[in-house]
């Protein structure tokens, strides 16, 4: 048990530096990435695709192995619906992303900088967490 929170909480640190070291903890790089006819910047796709190579070697390394370090099986997603809730969420998660120019990860890996941007984000976000789970639950 020691070892899957020692590994998450390194796994975690690393991710928080990358997107740190990216620039992707800065909402104007995000905007400026959503903005074709303004101030565009490219710079988004390539950390989108060092992220999807390194994802992709990441499980084909683990699923080398049979079975993860510290626990008995993969936890994989099972459900693989497209239905009107995963829609919406996505539609939702987007429009956050656009209007504010974080996501969940860089937001709360900006928390160390001290913005107040940064806190009021992560605070809608934990509330809408807490909301979404206070409804019933799809059958």
């Amino acid at each position: 048990m020691l070892m899957q929170r020692l590994t998450a909480l390194v796994a975690g640190l690393l991710f928080g530096v990358g997107l740190t070291f990216s620039g992707m903890v800065n909402p104007a790089k995000i905007l400026n990435f959503l903005d074709l006819f303004g101030s565009f910047d490219a710079s988004l796709i390539l950390v989108m695709g060092a992220g999807l190579i390194v994802a992709m070697l990441g499980y084909r390394l683990a699923f080398a192995q049979g079975r993860p370090l510290f626990a008995d099986v993969f936890h994989l997603p099972t459900v693989k619906d497209i239905d009107a809730q995963l829609v919406g969420g996505a539609v939702i998660f987007g429009l956050g992303w656009g209007l504010s120019g974080f996501c969940p990860g860089p937001a709360i890996a900006s928390l160390v900088l001290g913005h107040v941007e940064s806190l009021i984000f992560v605070v809608a976000m934990a509330v809408g967490m807490l909301v979404a789970n206070l409804l019933p639950a799809k059958q």
